[in-house]
């Protein structure tokens, strides 16, 4: 029975089975369709020159993409010519500065010789007028001297004179003087 059954099953699977068949048109099979649809596309791009049209896009692109390089290329010089020109901008500015410098440095070196040109002229202007002012004091102290000694010899000689002479002293020393005039 089991046998029965087996061979029972066997048979109605076959039966529930379809068989496959491949589809087939005016004698070709599917792969075959498949390849000469494949040709027929391929001709017709070839007939509608596809890839002229493809190859006149690609070189419109390769154009586009050489004018842009141009243009880059372009900007790109004139960008180092505008670098180019600040940086000698920057190496003048710089040298200016420098000379700046040192024109402030001579300036500043010529206004503190003068300075000190003028300070030793002022002290020694002033030492001058200090030397001559001490001349001055000591020639008038001089003079005071020499006045007050003077005053103090006529003082100390008519003293002498008054002491040692009286009136009739002074009678014969004036009538000897007009003798000897005489």
């Amino acid at each position: 029975m089991a046998e029965n059954l087996q061979e029972k099953t066997n048979t109605e699977v076959q039966a529930n089975v379809e068989h496959h068949v491949d589809p087939s048109a005016l004698g070709f099979d599917a792969t075959m369709l498949v390849g000469l649809a494949m040709a027929v596309v391929v001709a017709l791009m070839l007939w509608k020159k596809v890839p002229a049209a493809i190859g006149k896009a690609l070189d419109g692109k390769i154009a586009g993409i050489r004018a842009q390089l141009d243009e880059a290329a372009a900007l790109r010089a004139e960008a180092e010519k505008i670098k180019a020109e600040y940086e000698a901008r920057s190496a003048a500015s710089e040298g200016e500065a420098a000379a700046m410098l040192d024109r402030a440095r001579n300036e500043a070196d010529a206004i503190r010789a003068k300075a000190e040109a003028d300070a030793a002229a002022l002290v020694e202007r002033r030492t001058r007028m200090a030397e001559d002012k001490i001349a001055a004091e000591e020639r008038a102290a001089l003079q005071q001297l020499r006045a007050t000694a003077a005053d103090a010899a006529a003082k100390a000689a008519s003293r002498i004179i008054a002491d040692r002479h009286d009136a009739g002293s002074d009678k014969a020393l004036v009538d000897q003087a007009i003798a000897n005039i005489r």
